[in-house]
């Protein structure tokens, strides 16, 4: 099936998170509350949910996206490039903005979205950011209710599965065993939080993001068994 899919119809995508707030203690009691109710598990009553709250961002309840970076290939005159941009700013612009990419450009039945571990993580966690912030969820986000296996999106951490779903893949590994260059080359997803609060470097927030997404795509053509991008070939914009 990958290898009928026309690339040009495929959005790839990433999105970084961090917690909602620089530290634990500028949460509301209440939401402090929220936190220690929703952790409870993951902590096993052994770390006390101040010292757990950089984890907070993996939850959209606790989190919030500062950069959502996308791609997409293009062909002309026979030259393959592949095109990366990102959206940063306040979260409701940012999901504006992705929102609008998506009724303008990638509306149609044969459109599809493509990430790492997408199913479970990056698709959920946008559609729920966007209903908290009042924006409305485009067609292609509204997944309510359908398990990850019945989302009609690409995922390659799913692809790789080969129908063994209790195997997980992260992409650093699932790029060095393909022989793609690692995207992990400057940050890890547990930085982004230090270098948005602390460092406050949008910039190297969104080279990594978009290294992501590179490697999303990277990936895919790989398991079509084509040749991956040059550098040559990469543009951001």
């Amino acid at each position: 099936m990958l290898d009928r899919i026309n690339l040009a119809h495929i959005l790839f995508l990433d999105i970084e998170t961090v917690p909602q707030e620089r530290e634990f203690g500028l949460l509301e009691p209440e939401v402090q509350e929220l936190y220690e109710e929703k952790t409870r598990y993951q902590r096993k009553g052994e770390i006390p949910a101040e010292e757990f709250y950089a984890h907070a961002g993996i939850w959209a309840e606790f989190g919030r996206i500062v950069c959502l970076s996308v791609g997409y290939f293009t062909y002309k005159m026979g030259e393959r490039q592949f095109r990366t941009t990102s959206f940063v700013g306040e979260e409701v612009n940012i999901l504006q903005s992705f929102a609008n990419l998506l009724h303008a450009h990638f509306n149609r039945g044969e459109h599809l979205l493509c990430g790492h571990n997408a199913k479970e993580f990056d698709f959920p966690y946008i559609a729920r950011r966007m209903i908290i912030h009042g924006v409305k969820v485009p067609a292609k986000l509204n997944l309510m209710g359908r398990k990850p296996w019945e989302v009609p999106h690409l995922d390659t951490m799913e692809m790789w599965k080969f129908g063994d779903y209790k195997h997980y893949t992260s992409l650093k590994l699932l790029a060095h065993i393909l022989q793609i260059p690692s995207p992990k080359d400057d940050i890890h997803g547990a930085d982004v939080a230090r270098v948005y609060y602390v460092d406050q470097d949008m910039d190297r927030i969104v080279r990594y993001c978009e290294k992501d997404v590179i490697t999303v795509a990277q990936i895919v053509l790989r398991l079509r068994g084509e040749a991956i991008l040059e550098e040559e070939e990469l543009l951001s914009v």
